[in-house]
């Protein structure tokens, strides 16, 4: 096993044993909000929380994993890594950032390898002002049945049907339809609720208890599943504000080789979204000037990554399923949002220490 390897875990069990252990050994201390489920093994899950720097810091960075619980195993093993890395640690110190990681934003999703809550929410479609009408995605009402058939392998005249309106309507416009978010089918694919989900309240409690004394908060939340295999798209995570998109540019873009992208102008590789959960640091920290970005890395071609979420969303429908093909189909939601070797994984770990000592840089000055 290979340095970098080695931040990284299989299950969710052991990823929370490494993430808590990295952190002892960072001597800091870790606050847990409990989830009350069990996890695939029986395990605890939680939403733990460590935090490096002066209580009162002015400058905070926010780094964040499974945002979209399978995507954890990335996330879980950059914030490992960074924990262990003194040189990152000591850089941040030298600059007066306090840094919070925050670890398994959905643990239940994690621990059973589903990109859901245990709602059945799309976290990052979850940000809503529930007390105004919620966004409609007509398309997706399209798609639904023949996206979740009943039965799995879908049969032949309903992925005709299915290929059909590809073929009509365009690939991006199949993305936009299926990711984009909806709020009417609760058994549905990319569903944004219709009330907070307990990550969205949990993570609101974790910003104003540690962003409320900060002038300046930068977020990196880490995402797997769109994009080339191993290369870390930098996606702009705020307002659709020309002078806070410049900012995250400034610090991220790397001199042009890792442009920042953005979804309100269409050169990010996600489709346009909303209810997503950056807008929780603007609502819990009205005060600082935030600047975020989503670092989001390419696993398979995204018409593949989409066959794995239907295939694990059908399973999620169909508890029934045998045990065999139910097996192979949770393999095939890891494998879509996991790379697991170790040039992946190195190739991970540097993009996300570039991206760490940009942001401490841009905070701080």
């Amino acid at each position: 096993m290979t340095a970098a390897s080695s931040a990284f875990s299989s299950t969710y069990k052991q990823a929370r044993e490494q993430f808590l252990e990295a952190a002892d050994r960072a001597r800091l201390q870790v606050e847990s909000k409990p989830l009350p489920l069990k996890g695939r093994d029986g395990e605890t899950l939680a939403m733990d929380i460590a935090r490096e720097g002066d209580p009162d810091a002015a400058c905070l960075l926010v780094l964040t994993s499974a945002c979209h619980g399978v995507e954890g195993f990335c996330g879980s093993g950059v914030q490992v890594a960074a924990l262990r890395d003194e040189e990152w640690r000591s850089h941040a110190a030298r600059l007066g950032v306090a840094v919070l990681y925050v670890h398994a934003l959905n643990p239940f999703g994690f621990s059973h390898w589903r990109r859901a809550t245990q709602e059945n929410v799309d976290l990052n479609r979850n940000f809503h002002d529930y007390s105004k009408p919620l966004p409609v995605n007509g398309a997706y009402g399209e798609v639904h049945e023949l996206m979740l058939p009943g039965q799995w392998p879908p049969p032949a005249a309903s992925e005709a049907r299915l290929m059909q309106w590809i073929a009509t309507h365009g690939e991006a416009a199949f993305q936009a339809a299926v990711s984009g978010g909806q709020h009417e089918f609760p058994d549905g694919l990319f569903f944004g609720g219709t009330s907070p989900t307990w990550s969205n309240l949990a993570i609101r409690d974790v910003l104003r208890a540690h962003g409320r004394h900060a002038a300046r908060i930068g977020w990196i939340d880490i995402h797997t599943g769109l994009g080339p295999a191993g290369v870390g798209e930098r996606i702009f995570c705020g307002h659709d504000d020309e002078a806070t998109l410049r900012r995250a540019r400034a610090w991220w873009d790397g001199g042009g080789r890792t442009p920042v992208t953005s979804i309100y102008d269409g050169s990010s590789t996600s489709a346009f979204l909303t209810g997503m959960m950056f807008s929780a640091a603007y609502e819990e920290c009205p005060q600082a000037e935030y600047t975020g970005m989503a670092l989001e890395y390419g696993t398979l071609p995204m018409i593949e990554t989409l066959q794995a979420l239907r295939a694990e969303h059908w399973l999620h429908l169909h508890p029934e399923a045998p045990l065999q093909l139910a097996a192979q189909i949770k393999q095939q939601i890891k494998d879509a949002f996991y790379v697991d070797t170790p040039e992946w994984k190195e190739r991970v770990l540097g993009q996300a220490r570039e991206a760490l000592f940009q942001a401490a840089d841009g905070l701080s000055g």
